[in-house]
């Protein structure tokens, strides 16, 4: 018995340490899986971070480039005023040569006039010069805010954090982006004859404004229409989209400038409403 105690003894001593070292290292690897929990748990709140600024960014960046694009608009529109406010200046230049040859006792007075029309051509064609100034400046700026947008957007992707989803009501990033890119307006698609218009439910529409839509911009999903604060469109005013006599779907007014308006559409209607479409103001 004696001698077989001394040999169980060290072999219970061995078990002993060996259970005492595995005791130590599960702990230690405990202590390891903690503090890599810990640090994950901590990098993951910093992505949550991340990705909640760069979804601000980019929701302000498009409102800017929104914002934009309705100022490069206006000044296409005050361009062609000058224009044509050019084009009458020039009819009125001929029939006042006509009435210098018809009327030679008032030569003098007709000369002062021609004068006086001729400065005011020049000082036309100065402030037409600006604003072809303007407009290049704010396309060069809407060329930068795409460029920012596009950086945001392959931003967003590279965290992986999942989708970012936009309410396609919201207003659209009225702004982009003249570097207005906003994002850059394309040319509307035709509509797929597999897509078909929502179904509507009954008219609202009494006899309320009638205009078209100038611009679709399916990115954002928003259009741009020839009514704005002069024809008393209000925020939030609700037009019905209709082609050849058959409605598309409704849009709500979310930006109001002087000679144009942005309204908003749902995102089933982004293949469905294209530039000219007819709208009619929604009378309730």
């Amino acid at each position: 018995m004696n001698s077989r105690g001394k040999i169980l003894l060290p072999i219970l001593i061995v078990l002993i340490v060996i259970f005492i070292a595995a005791a130590a290292f599960i702990f230690n690897l405990y202590q390891k899986e903690y503090a890599q929990n810990v640090k994950l748990q901590g990098q993951l709140v910093e992505l949550e971070n991340r990705q909640k600024q760069t979804a601000a960014q980019l929701e302000e960046s498009k409102k800017n480039a929104a914002d934009l694009e309705m100022q490069l608009q206006e000044a296409k529109s005050r361009i062609d005023a000058l224009a044509n406010e050019l084009t009458a200046e020039k009819s009125a230049h001929a029939d006042t040569s006509q009435r210098l040859e018809q009327l030679q006792g008032d030569l003098m007075n007709q000369k002062s006039l021609r004068e006086d029309l001729e400065n005011r051509l020049n000082q036309i064609q100065e402030e037409s010069k600006q604003i072809k100034e303007e407009v290049k400046i704010m396309q060069q700026q809407k060329t930068a805010l795409e460029e920012k947008i596009k950086n945001l957007e392959e931003g967003v992707a590279n965290v992986e954090l999942g989708k970012v989803v936009v309410n396609p009501d919201a207003p659209a990033a009225l702004a982009a982006g003249p570097g207005n890119q906003p994002p850059a307006l394309v040319p509307p698609e035709p509509a797929p004859a597999n897509v078909k218009p929502a179904k509507q439910g009954p008219s609202l529409v009494a006899k309320g404004q009638e205009g078209k839509v100038l611009i679709v911009n399916k990115e954002f999903n928003f259009v741009v229409i020839n009514l704005g604060s002069k024809d008393k469109v209000s925020l939030g005013d609700e037009f019905q989209v209709s082609r050849a006599g058959k409605p598309i779907g409704d849009i709500k007014v979310e930006k109001v400038h002087e000679f144009m308006s942005a309204a908003g559409f749902n995102e089933s209607l982004r293949d469905a409403i294209r530039e000219n479409d007819k709208v009619i103001q929604k009378i309730r």
